[in-house]
């Protein structure tokens, strides 16, 4: 099937006059995500991008963007549906599609997982199905595949932009295509027909030269750059990428890249239409696609200006050099992306660090690495092994990327290749990687794991802190596991056989396989049907509950808050809110709050979920003393350090402790969308503007903050009561607009759009 065809049509069939009627306004050539941002701005507020040329204004001003589609996957997309309900609305305003992908769990294998997994989510399947034939949502049902991948394969197009309840949906962005993270707040508003309020972002440009060769994959290109700029070096921008060896970058192998640009905070990253990506669209029957853009003569448009690749300096605000004819494998972890390591170093590196050497389970998957180029390369290599007579020597997972990609290996007769070489093959979905992998055997034991997944948060993908998470290319992945330690370089060691012989591995290619079309049925998408479908929760569940508006606030000044927990460290949204088994809570407030924070670390006595109540003196539980203060009418604050609530888009994050009456967050720095989810939903994100001020702060002060006076660019003033009656006096920073302020007076971003009829 065609999706969006007209809506597709008509987008080109005005790309160009938009760019050049934006040229004529700015007077200066375009980078690839200027042009794609600016064609998606209000037409008749296109005067307005004069203004935005100062740079110094540029970087601090917002803009209003429409897009082309919105994509949710059934964790997020539950508390996006019950926001959207309270807006009254009908029908969605735009293209919108859900992807049942992270709620089936990973430990028997595809059959079983799958069916064991309906019939436990049934309840939330079926709410999201009736959700989607109420409002017109395009539904992909259970095991159809990870929604990046899905998106990828059947909506994805150069030029447009899509936004997504999940972090990794700059993935589209291997097909030209500006993906962009959000949270639920901002999808209900966003399928209400509101616009999405965007901070300029900056721009980084990534120059890759020369072409890839050898073991090294696309995969280690990001993992080289997470290495290079760090987990907040992409904070606020779009990474485009530029440069001839773009050109010898697949599309998929672009959008493994794009994908893991999330890691290091960037708003979204993007390649410039190619061939590549024609040969895609073509491969996956989307051939109309690239037929319009030839029609329309826009193929130099779907690029950044000549001017612009002859002097990138002058237009990027950094620019970053990376020669892929000298690129190496890498393996990053553990227990963060940016800690990067040339597989050339890992002998060394697994020493000094005292890593355990010893590979418990290789994992190939998840939306970075499942397509149907990354597992051909894998089939190589099992085949390569299989001629060599080698034997796996760690347990070995893999989980395909869709549908398509699962049929396409089955009716090529590499689904039993997977198996005979040893491999378990788990549904279509994102399992290990969120945590819903049912791993066995572990109690907390000191281990390590290797996968081309796109995080390794402590106890992100088993549950135990003690797992060692590295990241790499499938590749790697399957030629490790062959060897069963973190330290073999497949270019340069031997392997010994089951005769005893050693062998060594050639550099993998990609084997030809024939080519198969499949019916929408097969692919696992359903229609929204015509019927006027009812929603209803049952009151007992514990899986669902409707929502109910947040209070908005007495605007006077925050008196008397109480400190809820300084975290000490990385704070993830997976420690303000971890997944695995909590995932079946997510479309219960007051359910999925009882995780509130219970992996993040108290400063004060360097324990988790352990914290003091200062009313009692008693240490508790974070979700406990969060709701004994919540009882007893007593606003709360978290103190946090850097890049607060990196990872996912999950607003959970922000709506567990506005539900437990948390008013303020005060923390070094932020990651984009977990400030702006705070944003959402009434909770104020502020910044200390001396970081050293996070430690002074004491378990039992007492907070009063000025915010009557609360305006654009004004410090924040935070008066801090001791526990010994000592009074001393810090600022913060925010980054609120007038509008946002609007967001916090009236308690969330809803409220105020709702009571000013905005939709």
């Amino acid at each position: 099937m065609i999706f969006n065809f007209e809506k597709i049509q008509k987008f080109y069939s005005e790309f160009k006059y938009k760019i050049d009627k934006v040229k004529s306004i700015i007077n200066r050539p375009m980078t690839y995500s200027e042009k794609i941002l600016y064609a998606h701005i209000d037409i008749k507020k296109i005067n307005e991008l004069k203004e935005l040329e100062s740079y110094n204004k540029k970087y601090f001003s917002y803009l209003n963007f429409y897009p082309d589609h919105l994509a949710m996957q059934d964790a997020t997309a539950q508390m996006a549906i019950l926001q959207f309900m309270q807006t009254k609305k009908n029908k969605v305003f735009i293209p919108t599609t859900i992807h049942c992908d992270h709620l089936i769990y990973a430990r028997y294998g595809k059959i079983k997982d799958l069916k064991n997994s309906k019939k436990e989510n049934k309840e939330i399947y079926d709410f999201l199905k009736s959700a989607s034939n109420k409002y017109k949502i395009g539904f992909w049902k259970p095991g159809s595949g990870i929604i990046h991948q899905v998106i990828l394969e059947n909506y994805a197009f150069p030029g447009g932009i899509i936004v997504g309840t999940d972090s990794h949906t700059p993935n589209s962005g291997g097909l030209g295509m500006l993906g962009i993270g959000i949270g639920g707040a901002e999808a209900s508003e966003i399928m209400s027909g509101y616009f999405l309020e965007l901070k300029v972002p900056k721009l980084i440009g990534v120059i890759l030269s020369g072409k890839i060769s050898g073991w090294a994959s696309p995969k280690d290109i990001i993992l080289k750059l997470s290495g290079k700029i760090g987990v907040t070096g992409g904070h606020n921008s779009i990474i485009e990428y530029l440069g001839d060896g773009t050109k010898n970058i697949s599309c998929t192998g672009k959008a493994t890249i794009c994908n893991m640009g999330a890691e290091l905070g960037a708003t979204s990253s993007l390649f410039p239409y190619d061939f590549n990506m024609k040969n895609y669209l073509i491969n996956n029957d989307r051939e109309y696609i690239s037929n319009i853009i030839d029609d329309n003569n826009i193929n130099n448009y779907l690029k950044s200006d000549i001017e612009v690749y002859d002097n990138p300096n002058n237009f990027y605000d950094k620019v970053i050099k990376i020669d892929l004819s000298t690129l190496e494998p890498h393996i990053n972890g553990p227990f963060t992306p940016d800690k990067s390591t040339p597989i050339s170093k890992m002998k060394k590196e697994y020493k000094k660090n005292n890593w355990p050497n010893k590979i418990e389970v290789g994992l190939v998957g998840s939306c970075t690495n499942s397509s149907i180029e990354d597992l051909l390369k894998v089939i190589n290599i099992i085949r390569q092994a299989k001629k060599k007579k080698l034997k796996i020597k760690s347990e070995y997972l893999v989980s395909p990327g869709s549908n398509k990609i699962y049929y396409l290996l089955e009716k090529n007769g590499l689904i039993n290749s997977f198996k005979e070489f040893g491999a378990k093959i788990f549904d279509n979905a994102c399992g290990p990687c969120i945590g819903q992998w049912k791993r066995e055997g572990i109690n907390n034991n000191k281990n390590t794991i290797v996968h081309s997944f796109n995080r390794n948060f402590s106890s992100r993908n088993d549950g135990n802190p003690k797992t060692h998470a590295f990241i790499a290319s499938p590749e790697i992945v399957t030629s490790l596991v062959l060897s069963g330690r973190i330290d073999f370089d497949p270019r340069k060691d031997s392997l010994i056989n089951e005769v005893g012989e050693k062998v060594k591995l050639e550099e993998p290619k990609i084997i030809n396989i024939k080519k198969s079309k499949f019916s929408l049925k097969e692919l696992g998408y359903e229609h929204p049907n015509n019927e006027n479908t009812s929603i209803k929760i049952n009151k007992n569940s514990k899986r669902l509950q409707f929502l109910s508006p947040y209070p908005s606030y007495d605007i006077k000044n925050f008196l008397n808050i109480r400190l809820l927990i300084k975290v000490k460290g990385k704070c993830t949204t997976d420690h303000i809110s971890t997944a695995g088994s909590w995932l079946k809570y997510r479309g219960h407030i007051e359910n999925i709050s009882n995780n509130l924070l219970i992996k993040a670390i108290n400063y004060f006595n360097n324990k988790i979920n352990n914290i003091k109540n200062v009313i009692t003196g008693n240490y508790d539980t974070v979700p406990s003393t969060a709701k004994f203060y919540k009882t007893n009418n007593i606003k709360s604050i978290i103190i946090g350090e850097e890049n607060y609530g990196e990872g996912s888009s999950r607003e959970h994050a922000a709506m567990e402790p506005r539900y437990f009456g948390v008013c303020v967050v005060l923390v070094k720095s932020f990651s984009r969308i977990h400030e702006i989810n705070l944003k959402k939903q009434g909770i104020l994100a502020l910044t200390f503007l001396n970081s050293y001020d996070y430690y002074k702060i004491q378990e039992e002060d007492i907070f009063n903050i000025n915010i009557k006076d609360i305006f654009p660019n004004k410090y924040i003033i935070i008066d801090i009561i001791q526990k010994n009656n000592e009074k001393y006096r810090i600022l913060a920073k925010h980054s609120y607009n007038e509008k946002q302020i609007q967001w916090f007076k009236h308690g969330s971003s809803l409220n105020f759009i709702k009571k000013n009829n905005l939709i």
